[in-house]
């Protein structure tokens, strides 16, 4: 196991990307765990509420992050047109079919001009999480400064049941990086009850 980077290595690898992609880094979250599934991991204390991000889902409904209250929340911003969302769409599946009995909800922003194109791409890879339509990227700049470079797709945070940042990653994640980050802000799983079948014959 190789030993964690300092964080002020970390942070000066973030800023970097962000000079490069032409905007300049926002003022950075407190990160206390840089070496953690996800970029950044916050302690429950300091944990930045989130933002009710709402609007119209590519489908036609209204939803908002505060409908998932009680839940955990993975927010993910994408694109049809975005080579590493391509590649991020099955992992999303697979979060979704895995964890969702566990309480885990998706909630995308998809930046697409056009809302069609979105909508294909959730159906060519069976994506059933809703997504808010947000086309000029506005919904990602309510977010938390130093969280994510919104100008770079994909990004996610984390949202625990309380409504809070938990986490953040800029770029694609994987079905592993989601249950690392998850997992603690999980109860544990309820025990199937005896006779729970038999009664429901």
């Amino acid at each position: 196991m190789t030993a964690p980077r300092p964080y002020a290595a970390v942070a000066g690898l973030l800023t970097a990307g962000a000079l490069l992609a032409g905007c300049t880094s926002p003022a950075a979250v407190s990160d206390t765990s840089p070496s953690g599934a996800l970029t950044r991991t916050l302690s429950e204390d300091e944990r930045p509420k989130a933002p009710d991000l709402g609007g119209t889902t590519l489908d036609g409904r209204t939803v908002r992050l505060s409908d998932y209250r009680g839940k955990v929340v993975l927010v993910t911003a994408w694109a049809s047109w975005c080579g590493p969302c391509v590649a991020e769409a099955p992992e999303l599946e697979k979060v979704q079919r895995t964890w969702a009995h566990r309480g885990v909800r998706i909630l995308g922003l998809n930046n697409d001009a056009e809302g069609g194109d979105g909508l294909a791409f959730q159906k060519r890879h069976r994506l059933g999480f809703p997504s808010l339509h947000d086309p000029r990227g506005r919904l990602g700049l309510r977010l938390p400064r130093g969280l994510v470079n919104t100008q770079a797709l994909p990004y996610t945070i984390v949202v625990d049941p309380a409504g809070r940042v938990a986490a953040s990653q800029i770029g694609a994640v994987t079905e592993a990086d989601v249950a690392k980050a998850v997992t603690p802000l999980l109860g544990r799983p309820r025990p199937e009850r005896s006779g729970a079948k038999a009664s429901a014959g």
